[in-house]
């Protein structure tokens, strides 16, 4: 049976803040919301745009005991011609369907929750702030709620849409972080769920985050969890390094998790004609190269920062500086060549903007 969408508009509508510099991240919430559900004999039904609010759900659902989530993150901008358009959302629902594999939940038909998405995004199209840097975060996910115990395969689940007008990431120029290389936890194992976006990776990582933001660090750089030798990913972000002239990044290998952003960045290098390298890259590797000098940049990149350079690295009580603490070229180009897209001030060559409205 096709889906059909139903929509409910709210009858106490809010308004964005006035002053969009102090919206933030993750804090406000526009007035409707995407939802619809999935059973084992029915499938995807109910697809639905409804007020905004709170869930309710049974205590023993299957999400609060076991795990049973994935999500997903993207932006919606307001660009330069005043047209709302989204950043390659295909390939964020695709990488979700890939995530409900891994844990067992069921996938979404990509064309039909675009589609929603659009018209969730067109009916609070006033919530896209106005501001230089600022967007419309875009918040997918799916849990299980199956309302008893045990462990055992989702008969019943959710998927939502949310949406939050986020502010400029860089409020105040983009700086460059220190990072610390963690050796002694691991974020994820090959085999293990680490290439899929769920909840469970992100909460394994917080004590590792936690240690190093009390030594003065943004975010953690991790080790695979086997052989603690080889770099993966940053915090929230995957990472990239220009040693020796040659941009390079951590090979995907099943406990990486594929971004979005990662992807764009390597397939603008290619149209370019330049050969970014995906790569074992060992600890040692980076460590000899950032004291021997050609350890040119680093930076992390994803969704909410698009990238984020590295100024300082510190590995085993030693602290590394990279390109003297500054903003390297290849950031700079990087940053305008993918928000240029973004913000419609580039051509889109690509192919990688949605319009909505």
């Amino acid at each position: 049976m096709a889906l059909e969408l139903t929509i409910q508009k709210t009858q106490n509508p809010g308004h964005l803040p006035a002053d969009e510099s102090g919206l933030g991240f993750g804090h406000v919430f526009s007035d409707h919301m995407f939802t619809m559900d999935w059973s084992k004999d029915r499938g995807w039904h109910d697809a639905r745009i409804i007020p905004f609010g709170n869930l309710q759900i049974h205590p023993a659902s299957t999400v609060l005991h076991y795990g049973s989530e994935i999500f997903e993150g993207m932006k919606a901008y307001r660009n330069v011609k005043g047209e709302i358009v989204l950043f390659r959302p295909e390939e964020n629902f695709k990488r979700m369907n890939r995530s409900a594999v891994r844990l067992g939940l069921p996938e979404l038909p990509v064309d039909f929750v675009l589609d929603a998405l659009k018209e969730l995004v067109k009916l609070d199209a006033d919530w896209v702030p106005h501001s230089e840097g600022s967007s419309l975060y875009v918040r997918p996910f799916t849990f299980g709620d199956d309302e008893h115990l045990g462990v055992h395969g989702v008969s019943h689940a959710r998927f939502y849409i949310i949406l939050s007008p986020s502010g400029n990431y860089y409020k105040e120029g983009i700086n460059p972080v220190n990072i610390m290389i963690e050796d002694d936890d691991v974020r994820a194992v090959r085999g293990g769920t680490g290439e899929a976006k769920c909840g469970g990776n992100y909460g394994a990582s917080i004590r590792a985050g936690n240690r190093a933001e009390e030594k003065g660090y943004t975010q953690v750089l991790w080790l695979d969890g086997v052989e603690r030798k080889y770099v993966e990913e940053v915090g929230s972000m995957n990472i990239m390094f220009k040693i020796n002239g040659k941009i390079c990044t951590p090979a995907l290998n099943g406990s990486i998790l594929p971004g979005i952003t990662r992807k764009s960045i390597l397939e603008w290098l290619r149209s370019q004609g330049e050969e970014p390298e995906e790569r074992r890259i060992s600890v040692d590797e980076l460590i000899e190269a950032a004291e021997n000098g050609t350890l040119e940049e680093a930076w992390g990149c994803g969704t909410a920062a698009v990238v984020s350079p590295v100024g300082h690295l510190a590995y085993q009580g030693k602290v590394y500086e990279i390109n003297k603490g500054q903003i390297g070229p290849t950031v700079h180009r990087l940053y305008d060549a993918l928000t240029g897209i973004q913000w419609g001030k580039q051509e889109d060559k690509l192919g990688w903007i949605v319009k909505v409205l």
